[in-house]
């Protein structure tokens, strides 16, 4: 294989790392959101999480990528294939983001909420300061698991016509009639992504024990 094309499977990597990345920082936020709302006293509200929880963990990706890719546009929003992908994606780890944080949340000693409770923080005083930095805490090999698993699923975003490191494989393989090479090596680079993303995810639980001692 030349340099040439595995140039461009590297090129391709930074791509799905891109998107990748995106999808699970956005994700994580909206988990957030989605977690409170299931652990919130208001029903509806609740309701309302768990429908979603329920349909993005029960719903396969490759169906949710086709869904938002043809429905944006119905909705009047005309955005790029990546953009589209980005939100499948981000909707889809939210889902299950949020069950991670709901078990963290749900671990958060009680004696913490009740004593800032006492000293008369409010309710977002005391998410800010002590649910939500506990939770996140707790809940770090769970979400770097999720981080990973959605690594792999970006594989699936070809579907709406992103190009992304599979399919760059894919196109060169059909091209060059070179497929063992090409795939052995996207698969190598796939293996050291999830090698810094594994590393990465265990240093900063390591920094955050540290933190919280």
């Amino acid at each position: 294989m030349s340099w040439k094309l595995f140039t461009l499977l590297v090129q391709a990597a930074g791509a799905t790392a891109l998107f990748s990345a995106v999808a699970v920082a956005a994700g994580i936020v909206l988990g957030l959101l989605v977690s409170g709302a299931v652990l919130s006293h208001a029903k509806p509200l609740s309701a309302a999480a768990r429908l979603y929880v329920s349909f993005f963990r029960g719903v396969p990706l490759l169906v949710q990528l086709l869904l938002v890719y043809h429905l944006l546009p119905v909705l009047g929003l005309n955005v790029s294939s990546a953009t589209a992908a980005i939100i499948a994606l981000t909707l889809c780890t939210a889902a299950y983001q949020a069950e991670n944080l709901r078990g963290a949340f749900l671990s958060v000693p009680r004696g913490l909420i009740e004593a800032a409770e006492m000293v008369g923080m409010t309710p977002w005083q005391r998410f800010v300061r002590i649910e939500a930095p506990i939770a996140l805490r707790l809940a770090i090999p769970a979400l770097l698991n999720e981080a990973v698993a959605i690594l792999h699923a970006s594989a699936l975003i070809s579907v709406v016509g992103v190009i992304e490191l599979t399919k760059t494989a894919r196109d060169l393989a059909a091209s060059t009639l070179e497929p063992l090479p090409l795939y052995a090596t996207a698969g190598l680079i796939y293996l050291v992504m999830n090698t810094v993303l594994v590393q990465g995810g265990r240093f900063a639980e390591r920094r955050y024990k540290v933190r919280a001692a």
